[in-house]
């Protein structure tokens, strides 16, 4: 972000705005103990997204709300009504395009006598910057957390071939193993991010070692061609 002229503030806290945003807007703002005034064109808040539940009447239906409005649903997304089922952002799933696909995929199974649940969920994202940020399972604070035991495979994308045909060397990969040698998370800030994750959730998802990923051939010059040179850089304790 620096390098695209970004200024990143972190902890802040907007004391004042004046102004209109698109027209011009003035910001005052506290990091820490310091204060200071930023002038801008525009301002995006970004307060996240609330359900729609107060429109439906649902308690008329016999649906319980949770406290912040979300429909309450069980693993098998049924609510507390009998035979009505709730899925996507309104159940309180991750709110992704793809788990909402997920939950119809439950909610369907259950229809069709099924066993289908959102337990285990191994929920991947993806922020489609330039370069793309890219995460699946457990993070590193996840870990330390709930004192989990891992080992950290870091590789500087410039270390990829693919990363170098392209002219984007920019970011990184992390990986965090498990003692059973399984790979309990992985990050990726680099482009084409994605598609290596896609790659490692697949090994996570058949309870594969890392080893299987770090002695595979992958074609040259790809992008998951680099989990190669990522795990071979596990420790070995």
């Amino acid at each position: 972000m620096k390098e695209e002229g970004i200024d990143v503030m972190l902890q802040a806290e907007v004391l004042n705005v004046t102004g209109r945003s698109g027209a011009g807007v003035t910001l005052q703002v506290r990091s820490g103990t310091t204060e200071r005034t930023i002038g801008a064109s525009d301002i995006l808040v970004a307060a996240g997204r609330t359900p729609n539940t107060d429109r439906l009447d649902a308690a008329r239906a016999g649906v319980e709300l949770d406290s912040r409005g979300f429909i309450r649903v069980n693993e098998t997304l049924q609510t507390s009504a009998a035979d009505v089922w709730a899925m996507g952002d309104c159940a309180g799933s991750p709110q992704f395009t793809h788990v909402g696909y997920d939950d119809f995929r439950i909610v369907l199974s259950h229809l069709a006598g099924g066993n289908r649940t959102t337990r285990g969920r191994l929920i991947p994202y993806c922020l489609f910057t330039d370069p793309e940020l890219a995460h699946v399972g457990m993070s590193e604070s996840d870990a330390k957390a709930r004192n989990v035991p891992c080992r950290i495979a870091r590789l500087p994308m410039s270390a990829v071939p693919r990363m170098r045909t392209l002219s984007q060397t920019r970011g990184f990969m992390k990986a965090l193993i498990g003692a059973d040698d399984r790979i309990l998370g992985f990050t990726a800030f680099a482009a084409e991010a994605s598609e290596s994750m896609a790659v490692v959730q697949t090994a996570m998802l058949g309870g594969l070692p890392y080893t299987v990923l770090r002695d595979a051939i992958f074609t040259h010059p790809t992008a998951a061609e680099g989990l190669i040179f990522l795990f071979a850089r596990t420790p070995t304790h």
